[in-house]
């Protein structure tokens, strides 16, 4: 079956027989706000505020669909308009359930008058931030969840895309539980092969500031290597904090963050073959002078009245070496989402080349006009084609 949306065709998959009891909260539009877009759309409401966008509702007039547009001005940092670039180019690349869809973008006027990027989008009601903050959810919920969630990541990962930034704020839920993962701003094409290739991450901490939470250990010790165990340990914290109705790894910086994740799963001993996974000396020397921890055993006891098969796929994602943490399709298959599971409706995606974001390769040297004709092009570019 499908539905059409916005002049496009998805597949509806069935949904459980359970729903949130959402209120859509819609903000004021302030004067200082302006979308210069079509006057097909007819803008509702703010919903929301970033660092370099804004989106807001809108009624598309023609279809009477209500769309969410994202106005993003890109020009004013390099790192806008690189984010900006990899997110239109994955999410054009995909139709899936479970990732956030484009249904167009704004042609500008005028490259000269190209200041702007307007992403129409579905919209969605809410995050999983706000729903784990003020909603009170049943284990069938949780598993309803983490089940999109790595029903998206599989389809990422068979891909060769890493998300690198998977936190409750961008995983997008509506009050029917479908859930739709978002933001690729910081998203990786990696090469094909076992453990996620072996490009290695040059990219600066500054991006990683406001995800740390979610951080996967071996990334904040090293420089580290891509790997789809990155997205892995982050749907892991994520259901953690399912379970707990909290963030299950609260750091306060750094140092903090590195204790509490020990805390939970154990100090890696010098002369644990996990440790083989941290390729820097200096970060091997660095655990070597924390405080030693023991792993919390049975997992269960930090998880009081937490379904114990949920809990056990928690341990098998939060694993402190990555070559040893579950992948999307086994995760899929775990017991705790049986109910779900249904391997021929799991897309295993098709293999991006690492040229995809061939703009990564020298990025350092592009100017913000190189920026503006990259994205120029890139959103001329399904006009060309």
């Amino acid at each position: 079956m499908l539905a059409k949306i916005y002049g496009k065709e998805y597949p509806i998959i069935p949904r459980p027989a359970f729903s949130l009891g959402l209120l859509t909260e819609y903000k004021k539009m302030g004067n200082k706000i302006v979308f210069n877009i079509s006057s097909d759309f007819q803008l509702k409401s703010l919903l929301g505020e970033g660092a370099y966008g804004v989106v807001c509702s809108a009624v598309h007039k023609p279809t009477g669909e209500i769309v969410a547009i994202k106005k993003i001005v890109p020009f004013d940092k390099p790192l806008f308009a690189l984010r900006t670039l990899r997110e239109i180019k994955i999410l054009r690349r995909f139709q899936h359930e479970n990732i956030i869809s484009i249904f167009d973008i704004q042609k500008p006027e005028s490259f000269e008058k190209f200041n702007e990027v307007y992403i129409i989008q579905e919209l969605m009601q809410t995050d999983l931030h706000r729903v784990i903050a003020t909603q009170t959810l049943t284990d069938d919920h949780i598993q309803y969840f983490i089940y999109q969630t790595l029903r998206a990541i599989k389809t990422l990962h068979g891909s060769n895309v890493i998300h690198r930034d998977l936190k409750p704020s961008n995983i997008l839920i509506n009050s029917n539980c479908d859930l739709k993962v978002c933001d690729f701003g910081l998203a990786r094409i990696i090469d094909s092969g076992e453990n996620g290739g072996n490009e290695v991450d040059k990219i600066g901490m500054t991006e990683y500031v406001a995800t740390r939470w979610y951080r996967a250990p071996e990334v904040m010790l090293t420089n580290a290597k891509y790997s789809r165990a990155m997205d892995i340990w982050s749907c892991g914290c994520i259901l953690g904090e399912l379970f707990l109705k909290r963030p299950l790894f609260p750091g306060k910086d750094y140092r903090h963050q590195l204790l509490l994740i020990f805390g939970l799963i154990g100090t890696p001993d010098s002369s644990d073959k996990s440790m083989e996974c941290i390729e820097s000396r200096r970060a091997r020397q660095y655990i070597a002078s924390l405080q030693i921890y023991p792993p919390v055993r049975p997992l269960q006891k930090a998880f009081p009245g937490v379904n114990p098969v949920g809990v056990d796929l928690l341990s098998r994602m939060l694993v402190f070496d990555p070559r040893e943490r579950i992948s999307a399709d086994d995760a899929l298959a775990h017991p705790y989402l049986s109910t779900y599971h249904v391997p021929e409706d799991e897309p295993a995606g098709e293999p991006i080349p690492p040229d995809f974001f061939q703009f990564d390769q020298y990025k350092e040297v592009l100017t913000t006009k190189d920026l503006k004709k990259l994205l120029w092009n890139e959103i001329f570019h399904e006009q060309a084609t």
